[in-house]
């Protein structure tokens, strides 16, 4: 194993990261080579800098004039400069402020400086690679996106194991906390080590839990923690902010768990993707948050996650990273957002509207809508007809829709506008009966 790696082994092996680590992620490091010397040489060298592999003129990055004309508050330099493997740094200390800032619960020594990906999907791997090899369990409630499947057994050859997401049997369900505390106790009798991935506002119900589910959550972490379960807890939040009803719990779970217990490594796996609609720069970040941490264990953590980084991808898109460096400081950035917000909530609150009319109550044997207040999607569970059926028979009407396997049908309400909202659902209540047998 490289030395380099080593000593980041040594310096985790007191904590729950040390133990919590794949093979992978034990060799991981990052290496003194070509990057960590043009790093050195940007602050030293003062006369010739022949390090980094870019072509430049007069000390910035040669750039085609088309592509400038394109990009006017870009220079080349932000423009088509490698980004550093870890991300822009100005960037990575906003988005500290901002994490900060959406989560009062937190204080900035309770976790570390976030790491830039190439987006959540990027964030999930890494985790996942740094913390899972194959046979370990990962458990998920059982409605969770698709792609978390092929990363866990498809690349990383692990286990997924869930549990019902919403109460079972309940007039007006909720998160199944019930359901996780069993889940976590099991776990708890048979493994050491278990990784838990959390995504809120979920993909694919739209449902965040409340305050009080979210510190029940954090509570079952913490019993399963002292039963001496190592714990790697994934809070996936991609959707945040995007909180509807005052009920909702509108701090990550990762501000409940940073700093929990000394056996839960907390990871927040969030980005601008969803927050600032920028769904194609490929921006996302990696924090990591334990009780008892000191620097040197943040640094070895993301050491190893630059090493990652830099084996897979190499870095993140660098203009895509500049460009929201200017974004968020913007003087009009929260008004934005907050507009932006209002559009989501006038659709969420369309969708209530029909769900309470009478063509949804006549279909509601056959299509019962699962509870939502976030995010941008709500779902329906099919009763006595496919889903698929139902998506295909919508497909021929010219009207897009997901199906999950054959008993949910997923509904982005998020990309439709509000006052498209009432017909929709009027098409797939109308389809849903001619599907009854």
């Amino acid at each position: 194993m490289n030395p380099l790696a080593q000593q980041l082994n040594t310096t985790l092996a007191p904590t729950v990261a040390g133990r919590l680590l794949s093979q992978v992620g034990q060799r991981m490091y990052f290496p003194k080579g070509i990057v960590a010397q043009s790093a050195e040489a940007s602050a030293k060298a003062t006369r010739f800098n022949a390090t980094v592999g870019m072509a430049v003129a007069g000390g910035n990055p040669i750039m085609l004039p088309s592509l400038a004309a394109l990009l006017p508050s870009l220079t080349s330099k932000e423009a088509v400069a490698y980004a550093p493997t870890g991300g822009v740094m100005a960037l990575r200390t906003l988005w500290q402020k901002q994490i900060l800032q959406k989560n009062p619960g937190l204080r900035e020594a309770d976790f570390s400086l976030p790491m830039v990906i190439p987006g959540l999907t990027a964030g999930i791997f890494q985790a996942e690679e740094l913390f899972l090899d194959p046979g370990d369990e990962v458990l998920i409630a059982d409605m969770f996106w698709g792609n978390y499947r092929l990363i866990i057994e498809g690349r990383r050859k692990g286990v997924v194991k869930t549990f019902p997401y919403f109460t079972p049997g309940t007039e007006e369900p909720g998160f199944n906390i019930q359901g996780f505390k069993e889940a976590l106790v099991d776990a708890a009798t048979r493994l050491k080590k278990l990784m838990v991935i959390l995504n809120f506002p979920n993909n694919p119900s739209g449902y965040t839990p409340t305050k009080e589910e979210a510190r029940a959550m954090a509570a079952a972490l913490v019993d399963a923690a002292e039963m001496g379960l190592d714990l790697a807890v994934v809070c996936d939040d991609a959707y945040f902010g995007l909180f509807f009803d005052e009920n909702c719990e509108t701090q990550s779970l990762f501000s409940y768990l940073a700093q929990a217990h000394e056996r839960i490594l907390a990871l927040k796996v969030d980005g601008s993707t969803k927050e600032d609609l920028v769904w194609g720069f490929r921006v996302g970040f990696l924090s990591f948050g334990c009780k008892g941490f000191t620097a040197d264990h943040y640094h070895a953590l993301l050491q190893k996650l630059m090493g990652s980084i830099r084996s897979s991808v190499s870095s993140s898109p660098g203009n895509s990273q500049h460009l929201l460096v200017k974004t968020l400081e913007s003087p009009t950035y929260q008004a934005e957002k907050a507009s932006f917000l209002q559009v989501m909530v006038d659709r969420y609150k369309k969708v209530k509207e029909v769900l309470e009319g009478k063509g949804a109550r006549d279909a509601r044997s056959l299509l019962r809508p699962l509870p939502f207040n976030s995010g941008y999607f709500m779902s329906f569970v099919c009763q006595g007809i496919s889903a698929e059926a139902l998506r295909l028979a919508l497909l021929d009407k010219g009207i897009g829709t997901i199906a999950i396997g054959t008993e949910y049908l997923r509904i982005a309400f998020s990309s439709v506008d509000v006052q498209d909202i009432p017909t929709l659902y009027s098409e797939i209540f109308t389809t849903a009966r001619g599907l009854q047998g």
